[in-house]
This record gives structure tokens, C-alpha cells and sequence, in this order.
């Protein structure tokens, strides 16, 4: 019995070492491809057409996503809000913690998550695909370089992408927000403009828009590694792109507390 319960202790420990020492892998690796793709683009000539694609492909077809994401969710944060103020007879502070909350963590962090997670299992899909066919092995043998062509042109639009769809998500969130106190709790339009306007200060709007190039480098990233590392065939491209999903959700996650710690600390 003792000799079972000490196998069972074994393997339970040799996995969790295995784990720990793929997640170093893991970590190691994306590294790598962060400085290669940098000193691709440091030492070699920018594609500006496979940049504007990639801007289309990552940008334009999320944006649906992100727009009804950030519509619904200030729906929800209006009326959540709206019923817990009322309670302490504050419901006109509604626009003014709205507009706090969208502008520092809601529009920038929700929409990462979204937007990341559609755009980083998209491109572990297709690089992925590319691997285990063998394309990114005849790209090599043409003479061309992979991070060139397919990681540095990904990482950029990312990273020029995201700001943008925050600040759309940041409109349409307040847009909808207003609506809603609006139509069911009777606050004036102009009111809750002007009281989100008057509470509403640079730094507080600079915070969460400072985020976004940081999601979107770490989103196309984790994205264009877990494609490459792809092996397996088409199980293999599943595998990737599950797990490309699950660990930009957790690191989008994890940079939104640390940027957090950072910027309130400035």
C-alpha cells in the first residue's frame, strides 16, 4: 500500500516538474522570438504591404467583436451600477464612475481579452497550419526568413491595432452607458456627459490606453509562438491553438495588474 501511495506521490511530482520546466521552456522561448523578431526588423527592410494585410486581417474583422462586446458591457455596468448608487441616493455619479472604470481597465483590458484571444488563436491556426505542412520550411529554402515575413509584420499591427479598438470600445462602451441611464433611470444625456467629462483626467484615460500596445505585443507574440512551435499535423494545429487562447487570456491578465501597479505608482 505504502510502496502504491509512493509511486503515486513519484508521478504526481514528475509531472509537476515536467510542467514547470515546459513553462520555463515556453517562457525561453517566446523571448527568443521577441529579440529575433526585433533584430528582424532592426537590421532588415519593412514589408509595408504585408503590415497594411495584417492591419486589415487583425483589425477590421475584429472589430464586430469588439464593438458588441464593449456596447453590451457598458449596458451591463449602467444598469449594475445605476441600481447600487441608487441605493445611497448617488445615481448622478453614475457617468462619472462609468467613465473611471471604462477608460482605466474596461475598454483596454476586456477588449485584449476578446480581441486577443480571436487574433492569437487565429495566427497559431495559420502559422501553425504552415508548419506542419512545410511551408515555413520552403520559405527557408527560398532564402527568405520566417520572422521576417510572418512574425515582424503580426507584432507590429498588433501593437498599432489595439489602440485603436480600445478606443472604439472606450466610445461605444460610454455611448451605450448613457443610453441606458437614459432610457431607464431617466438621467439626462447632457448630464451624464458633463459629469463623466468633469471626473475624466488625462492620466486616468493615458493609464489604460498605455496598456494596449503592451497587450497587443504579448498577444501577437504568444500567438505567432505557439504557431511556430506547432508539430503533429492537424491535432498539432488544434493543440496550438487551444493553447494559445488559454495562455494569452492568463498573461493578458497578469500584464493588466502589473502595467495596473506600475502606472498607479507613477
Amino acid at each position: 500500500m505504502s510502496a502504491t501511495v509512493e509511486a503515486r506521490a513519484g508521478a504526481a511530482a514528475g509531472f509537476a516538474v515536467a510542467r514547470v520546466r515546459a513553462f520555463i521552456e515556453h517562457i525561453g522561448g517566446a523571448t527568443q522570438l521577441a529579440i529575433r523578431a526585433g533584430k528582424t526588423l532592426a537590421t532588415t527592410r519593412f514589408e509595408p504591404q504585408n503590415f497594411i494585410y495584417q492591419m486589415e486581417q487583425l483589425g477590421v474583422k475584429s472589430l464586430a467583436i469588439a464593438a458588441v462586446t464593449a456596447i453590451f458591457v457598458g449596458l451591463v455596468m449602467a444598469i449594475q451600477f445605476a441600481f447600487s448608487l441608487e441605493k445611497f441616493g448617488a445615481r448622478d455619479t453614475l457617468g462619472r464612475i462609468i467613465v473611471l472604470s471604462e477608460a482605466r481597465e474596461l475598454a483596454p483590458t476586456l477588449t485584449a481579452l476578446v480581441v486577443g484571444s480571436r487574433i492569437g488563436a487565429g495566427m497559431a491556426a495559420e502559422i501553425g497550419s504552415m508548419a506542419v505542412t512545410e511551408q515555413i520550411d520552403a520559405i527557408r529554402a527560398l532564402g527568405a526568413d520566417p520572422i521576417r515575413k510572418l512574425v515582424v509584420p503580426r507584432i507590429l499591427a498588433g501593437i498599432l491595432i489595439m489602440p485603436l479598438m480600445t478606443s472604439i470600445a472606450f466610445v461605444l462602451g460610454m455611448i451605450s452607458a448613457m443610453l441606458v441611464a437614459r432610457a431607464s433611470f431617466g438621467i439626462p444625456m447632457d448630464f451624464f456627459v458633463s459629469s463623466a467629462l468633469d471626473s475624466l483626467e488625462l492620466r486616468d484615460l493615458a493609464a489604460g490606453m498605455a496598456k494596449t500596445p503592451f497587450f497587443g505585443f504579448l498577444i501577437t507574440l504568444l500567438g505567432c509562438y505557439f504557431g511556430l512551435e506547432t508539430r503533429g499535423g492537424t491535432e498539432g494545429v488544434g493543440r496550438s491553438t487551444t493553447r494559445s487562447v488559454v495562455v494569452v487570456s492568463i498573461t493578458v491578465l497578469v500584464a493588466d495588474a502589473l502595467l495596473t501597479q506600475i502606472f498607479v505608482s507613477l
